[in-house]
């Protein structure tokens, strides 16, 4: 599936397209999925947790919670950068794959606050907010990157970021 969408697009990809790629058969599929939104959610699924597992890494050894944070967004900003099937996946096509896979998409956007926030503990709402934009900053960011295939250069937004995480938190406090 993932293959299939960085190949034509969610819209363009088709069952066939994605049994092609897989090598296996039709009966095979759909044992597996009732439809092509159902094969994109558990491939976006899948996804979500890569990224996920790679954000749980040795960052979290350093005292400073900015440099964790610096550390789990060089991370995601690299394994993006090293997978782009990946990242279309996960941040352009989950769009075009209906509500459900919106839902998906807000599910673990508010999971990426949740993991922010408890890497910086904010003190207050005004600090769990500032966590949220945070969150929203980067992937706004990193969304435009991939939409225009700008793979190389998203590991050059972590410094700035970092830096807007900065100043955000020094105005909450």
């Amino acid at each position: 599936m993932v293959g299939s969408i960085a190949e034509r697009g969610y819209v363009q990809t088709t069952v066939a397209d994605v049994i092609r790629g897989a090598r296996v058969s039709r009966e095979t599929f759909y044992e597996q999925f009732a439809n092509k939104e159902e094969a994109f959610l558990a491939a976006f699924d899948v996804c979500a947790a890569e990224l996920a597992s790679r954000l749980d890494s040795p960052g979290e050894a350093a005292e400073d919670p900015l440099e964790r944070l610096e550390h789990a967004l060089a991370t995601y900003l690299e394994t993006l950068r090293s997978e782009p099937a990946l990242a279309r996946t996960f941040l352009i096509d989950v769009y075009a794959a209906g509500p459900a896979a919106v839902e998906r998409r807000t599910q673990v956007m508010s999971a990426f606050v949740d993991v922010v926030a408890g890497i910086l503990q904010p003190a207050d709402a005004e600090g769990r907010f500032a966590c949220e934009a945070i969150v929203g900053a980067i992937s706004s960011m990193v969304t435009m990157r991939v939409a225009t295939g700008d793979y190389d250069d998203l590991p050059k937004l972590g410094p700035p970021l970092i830096a807007l995480a900065r100043r955000l938190l020094t105005e909450v406090g």
